[in-house]
């Protein structure tokens, strides 16, 4: 059964409490894995950092047209960069990079650096999709992306002895688990993909932090010849720029920000900032269920008039109130936690779990315009069992699937800047205490990172790994930008980067769903601030363009 507690409003300052400090006295008696140890003279572990890096030699771009045909409207070419920045002159790996040049180049500004998210999306992948950057940012500047070290095709993460294994290790999780033996045979899933990854990548894994990204991406900057980096990231991506930041403030131009991550929590406390994500994101599900009573019309889960798998009675024409919505859904995730439900009939039935839908609900909620009425689709079928449009299922569940690279290097990288519990037998304890105050999200967040407590890493973690201060001496503050409602950066994130930086200025999305600003308002100050180096007065907001449901 899926845990709630009675009395405790989701995200309420009460449950909140009760569970942060179960959870911290459950974490203080335990070691932690990928260390965090106290950050005693910084300065000189910067320095060392910085001097490690400028000791490499620059990666020579040799640019040529990219021979993949999804890539051809770009440039491409290959960075050698040190596996190792203490031993520069040691074992290398490559970078594969990607540039879109200029279109106006008589009035071009420099080189614009662009990183995926994640961490484990391939920037690459993301240039595949389309323009980089349109309008006058790609009018005004080459922009440059890269697969970062571990991902992709820059020296990727392997955890498997071929594609088979990888396929049906994956196939095969169940995240998060529900009964008893979910969760032992997930805590056994979790050692495993740890030897597995340690079996296959055993010279990569301690050279994959964030830290090492950075000196990577001050190499390119040196690469293409500017003197100082612009940049723009978003979700894991600003965590690279904040680090870059803390490391390199002396060579930032511009740093542009949004979806953020607190840099604090993330590395010291991450079990801290699982518990953020998943309140933030079982807000937004509030958000989506009060709106999609709202806008009955837009949203099938508000249109449909019962719910045949939970026994809730039928509506009157008037629809569902928000109200009604909450325990109805509450109902339909009780009824998924207790055994899978089909879909469908006969051979074309599709069979779905508690962890397929919490893990398509995460992804959906990320995009407002598409997601949401998709996971009122979704929710909908669900309900009506084997009455419902397989095929509707089917597809909305295939477009929100992970790809199990990704997964591999989401593993990779977040085991080496984190710090968790070592103790992968206490999942089931956090997990139980953190759904009292995010009972949809918290384990999925939460047991994505179980393999980190299993983790070959020494117990005060990685020598060259980053835990702060996070003080941004650059000349410029940086733009960071984060919408009111988004389920995977919160904008507590956002407000404590600030904070953290010291130096930089902050908009929200006053009515911004989703993970992505993606606003007209947002694109104009992301222009102003690259181009012209223009910032927005302090405390200045941005609207969406469009409404969740608005059609």
């Amino acid at each position: 059964m899926v845990t709630r507690v009675a009395g405790a409003t989701v995200g309420s300052r009460t449950a909140r409490r009760s569970t942060t400090a179960l959870v911290a006295a459950l974490i203080a008696v335990l070691p932690a894995v990928s260390g965090c140890g106290p950050v005693a003279g910084h300065e000189s572990a910067v320095a060392e950092l910085v001097a490690q890096a400028d000791a490499a030699a620059t990666p020579r771009l040799d640019w040529a047209a990219c021979a993949d045909p999804d890539l051809t409207r770009y440039d491409c070419a290959t960075a050698t960069v040190p596996l190792d920045y203490a031993r520069p002159d040691g074992a290398t790996i490559d970078l594969a990079v990607v540039r879109q040049r200029a279109t106006d180049p008589d009035r071009e500004v420099g080189t614009l650096f662009a990183a995926a998210g994640g961490p484990g999306g391939s920037g690459l992948d993301w240039a595949a999709k389309g323009t980089m950057f349109s309008g006058e940012v790609s009018r005004r500047f080459d922009v440059v992306t890269f697969d970062q070290r571990g991902v992709g095709r820059s020296a990727p993460v392997r955890c498997f002895t071929n594609d088979d294994d990888q396929r049906g290790f994956w196939t095969g999780a169940t995240i998060p688990p529900v009964t008893v033996e979910q969760q032992a045979a997930t805590e056994r899933a979790s050692k495993d993909l740890a030897a597995g990854c340690a079996a296959h990548s055993a010279a990569l894994l301690p050279h994959l932090t964030t830290v090492d990204a950075a000196r990577d991406l001050d190499l390119l900057r040196r690469a293409v010849g500017e003197s100082q980096l612009t940049y723009q990231g978003s979700s894991y991506a600003s965590y690279l720029g904040q680090v870059y930041g803390a490391l390199f403030g002396d060579r930032v131009r511009a740093l542009q920000l949004s979806s953020m991550i607190d840099p604090d929590t993330y590395t010291r406390d991450t079990t801290a900032a699982i518990l953020d994500t998943a309140t933030g994101a079982e807000n937004v599900l509030n958000e989506f269920l009060r709106l999609c009573a709202a806008n009955r019309s837009a949203c099938a889960f508000a249109e449909s008039p019962i719910s045949a798998a939970t026994g809730f009675a039928e509506r009157s024409a008037s629809g569902w109130s928000s109200a009604d919505l909450r325990p109805r859904y509450d109902a339909l995730l009780d009824a998924l936690a207790k055994g899978p439900v089909s879909v469908g009939s006969g051979d074309t039935a599709v069979r779905v779990t508690y962890s397929d839908a919490v893990q398509a609900q995460a992804l959906l909620l990320d995009d407002q315009e598409k997601g949401w009425p998709a996971l009122g689709e979704l929710l909908t079928e669900l309900e009506h069992g084997a009455s419902g449009d397989a095929g509707a299922v089917r597809a909305i569940l295939a477009a929100g699937a992970i790809d199990f690279d990704y997964l591999d290097s989401f593993t990779a990288i977040s085991c080496a800047d984190n710090t968790l519990p070592r103790r992968p037998e206490i999942w089931p304890q956090l997990a139980g205490r953190f759904a009292a105050t995010a009972p949809t999200f918290s384990g999925f967040w939460l047991y994505l990172r179980q393999p980190c407590a299993a983790w070959p890493a020494p117990a005060t973690g990685y020598p060259q790994r980053y835990a702060g201060p996070w003080t941004l001496s650059s000349d410029k503050p940086a733009l960071l930008i984060n919408n009111r409602f988004d389920p995977a950066t919160p904008l507590l994130f956002a407000q404590r980067a600030q904070q953290a930086m010291v130096n930089a200025r902050l908009v929200v999305i006053s009515d911004g769903y989703g993970h992505e600003p993606a606003d007209e308002c947002t694109r104009h100050l992301r222009e102003r601030y690259l181009i012209d180096l223009q910032l927005p007065a302090p405390g200045a907001t941005c609207s969406a363009d469009s409404a969740p449901f608005a059609r």
